[in-house]
């Protein structure tokens, strides 16, 4: 088929956009567009409004925060807030427990902190702001905290918890929560390490239930209006809230799993966030599952029927830990297969016990008639990258070629790397730290208004501005 031009795809983004089905109906509880979720958007698309530093990018401001910044957000007037996990010492890595932290957007130093308690593998992780610019997160084995920013009289930032939601009445002792999300009737979804899916209503009133034994997740939600996505280490589910708040299953669909977690994986099963796209938004939802060598399976959301089941990767390594991205009816997917993450983030061992990260970016068009690889590139990303709706791009840290670099996990230059999303061909590749300092650990940045990428890394939180951004 005919390879679509980045018009195409701005012409079916603003479809997608503009649609007045389903997934356009109701607004959700969640701050500025683009900067307020982990994946961009409720569905997951891991997409942006804004466009990226581009050609001539440069790191404008940098701070050392103590911790490993594992998802950043921007609130309504542009201040950077992340979730981060502080640690001590080096080798071995101690954590200490997720933290709460804002930095100054201008020179990038961190200008308050909130530590929270400890929870489960991703507690911490998986958190959006609340359109009162509320970091909304989990904290602990059983609670949902909102961390507000108040400006004292002497000029400091100050953090506090402005609302906590105990969820000790539907988390079991020794489960711990792992994703929340807000959805479009005024519910905050949540879901547990063990398998408790529920909600949280305006009210403090809960629902949940639990999924079948022995189905983990460690995962985020996706969330559309009048139901969510939920990806265990088993199946696929599309769930449905009651009147009451207690999600029901729609359906539920088995997928090709493994039993043993794979290099550049966090956990056994499927890697991925389910992703909903295509016609209204949300009418079909993709994963990658975990076979050997690992499928892209698209959903209908209706029904649960397979649109698509293909090979995921040809060149690249087989295997991801990152969602695919979605923009119109186009889906990109990264490789993180043999990226080496801290074995404090992983459930165990992997098998084998390392592989080269070989890296890799495909692209492929759906449509009813199947799913169709448009292109596949070489680029080693290590961060989650987000694509930009508004300049065509996807943007990533990522390291130079494997042959140049030692070892299973590369130890030197990291580059800011932005492809193009309708050739796959590079547009920027710019130098902007040297691993392990700036070991980008697949860490979510996200994208401002003007252009700037704010990015944790191992060592440090960069700002990477374009050329014509100060800083």
């Amino acid at each position: 088929m005919p390879r679509p031009t980045t018009s195409v795809l701005s012409m079916a983004a603003l479809l997608c956009a503009t649609a007045t089905g389903p997934a356009a109906a109701a607004p959700a509880d969640i701050g500025p567009a683009g900067t307020a979720l982990m994946h961009g958007d409720l569905a997951s698309t891991d997409t942006t409004p804004h466009p990226g530093p581009g050609p001539g990018a440069r790191v404008a401001a940098w701070s050392a925060p103590g911790g490993v910044c594992s998802a950043t957000f921007l609130t309504s007037a542009g201040v950077p807030v992340s979730l981060c996990t502080a640690f001590v010492g080096v080798d071995p890595l101690t954590v200490v427990a997720p933290t709460v932290v804002v930095f100054d957007p201008e020179s990038a130093r961190p200008v308050a902190s909130l530590q929270l308690a400890k929870g489960g593998l991703l507690g911490g992780v998986y958190g959006y702001l609340d359109s009162a610019d509320r970091v909304v997160v989990a904290e602990g084995s059983g609670a949902i905290v909102k961390v507000a920013q108040r400006r004292e009289a002497d000029g400091s930032t100050r953090l506090f918890v402005d609302e906590r939601i105990d969820l000790a009445s539907a988390v079991p002792a020794g489960d711990a929560v792992t994703g929340v999300a807000p959805d479009h009737d005024g519910r905050i979804w949540f879901a547990t390490t063990g398998g408790v899916v529920g909600t949280v209503d305006a009210e403090g009133r809960i629902g949940a239930i639990r999924l079948p034994d022995g189905e983990e997740l460690t995962n985020g939600l996706t969330v559309r209006a009048g139901g969510a996505s939920v990806l265990t280490n088993r199946a696929l589910y599309e769930m449905r809230a009651d009147e009451t708040g207690v999600p029901g299953i729609v359906w539920r669909r088995e997928y090709e799993a493994g039993t043993t977690r794979r290099p550049g994986q966090l956990a056994a099963g499927s890697g991925t966030t389910p992703t909903y796209f295509g016609p209204g938004g949300d009418a079909w939802v993709a994963i990658v599952d975990d076979a050997e060598r690992p499928h892209l399976v698209v959903y209908r959301t209706a029904d649960g029927s397979i649109l698509c089941r293909t090979p995921a990767f040809e060149t690249s390594g087989q295997g991801t830990e990152n969602s695919p991205m979605a923009w119109g009816d186009a889906l990109f997917i990264p490789s993180t297969y043999g990226f080496a993450y801290p074995p404090n983030a992983t459930d165990g061992p992997s098998d084998p016990p390392q592989a080269a990260f070989i890296g890799g970016l495909t692209r492929f068009d759906v449509a009813e008639d199947g799913c169709v690889r448009v292109w596949e590139t070489g680029d080693r990303m290590a961060t989650l990258p987000r694509l930009s709706r508004a300049d065509g791009a996807i943007h990533a840290l990522a390291y130079g070629p494997l042959s140049a670099q030692p070892g299973p996990q590369q130890a030197g230059p990291v580059y800011y790397t932005a492809v193009d999303a309708a050739t796959g061909q590079r547009r920027a590749h710019e130098q902007v730290g040297f691993a392990p300092i700036d070991e980008p650990l697949q860490l979510t940045g996200t994208i401002g208004p003007d252009g700037t990428l704010w990015q944790g890394t191992f060592g440090r939180m960069l700002k990477i501005a374009a050329p014509h951004v100060g800083g």
